[in-house]
């Protein structure tokens, strides 16, 4: 990782505007992108070759006895045993929650990707956070940009609709307000997902619910939920086979945290 001062910004960087700036840190290696979707299918494909069964199915309710989910009811009719269940439920881990009896605070919160092009070539440009929240990085002979809607604007959703007027009203003004060049722009296509939004911290909720022994939670990562996939994945099955964490100490991530009044605030959620 290096610091840029805005002189040095200035010089690796002539189309940044650097006015306002006091520096920026800039990775040096291991950086990169991947294809979420592609990486998604690749531990789906690992897991079902090591016996792993899916049930393409929505869950509808659970059993309990005795303070411990035994089955998971299932919306295509019947249900599946379990010594434990995790919710992994994303967007939706909420209503998954609820349907334990469990209030958890996570909201899916829309959000939309821009895809744009610009006249102008930029060169070596990395992907780029600016001080309002927005970013942007290039994607081939595009670029890729977003920003979160105001606190107003920003209210649960279950929709897929690219937030059209986000990109005219918000984020191409700061684009260019930074990028001189990106007054120039034309939009290509967008569209929206949802981030699993934890009203609290906007940090991930992992573990055990003190109310149920056997119910596991891996929640409310705010947008990088899918950087933490496999730590967290391992860090689950340690939990549930040995009762701890073995590689990574991810207690602080667990429900105590709201109980005692504590917080693992997360800034620049992007």
């Amino acid at each position: 990782m290096a610091y840029l001062s805005p002189a040095d910004l200035a010089d690796r960087y002539p189309w940044l505007e650097t006015e306002g700036l006091a520096g920026a840190t800039l990775g040096l290696k291991h950086e990169g992108s991947f294809d979420a979707h592609g990486f998604f299918e690749a531990l789906r494909r690992k897991a079902r070759a090591l016996g792993t069964d899916f049930v393409a199915d929505t869950a509808a309710g659970f059993r309990l006895a005795a303070g411990r989910l035994t089955a998971v009811r299932l919306a295509g009719g019947g249900e599946v045993a379990c010594d434990c269940a995790v919710n992994a439920a994303g967007p939706q881990a909420r209503a998954v929650a609820a349907l334990a009896g469990i209030a958890l605070p996570v909201h899916a919160r829309k959000r939309s990707l821009f895809i744009f092009a610009c006249q102008s070539h930029l060169p070596d440009c990395p992907l780029v956070v600016l001080p309002e929240g927005a970013a942007f990085r290039p994607e081939g002979r595009y670029f890729l940009g977003s920003i979160a809607p105001p606190p107003e604007q920003d209210l649960d959703s279950d929709d897929f609709d690219p937030h059209y007027d986000l990109f005219e009203s918000i984020l191409w003004p700061t684009l260019a307000a930074w990028v001189p060049a990106f007054e120039a722009i034309k939009l290509v296509d967008a569209w929206a997902g949802h981030y699993a939004f934890n009203m609290i911290d906007q940090n991930a909720i992992l573990g055990l619910h003190p109310a149920l022994a056997n119910f596991y939670f891996a929640n409310g990562f705010s947008g990088h939920g899918l950087q933490h996939a496999p730590a967290v994945g391992r860090g689950l099955a340690e939990l549930i086979a040995t009762g701890a964490y073995q590689t990574l100490e991810l207690s602080d991530f667990g429900f105590a945290r709201f109980i005692t009044g504590g917080g693992l605030d997360e800034g620049r959620v992007i």
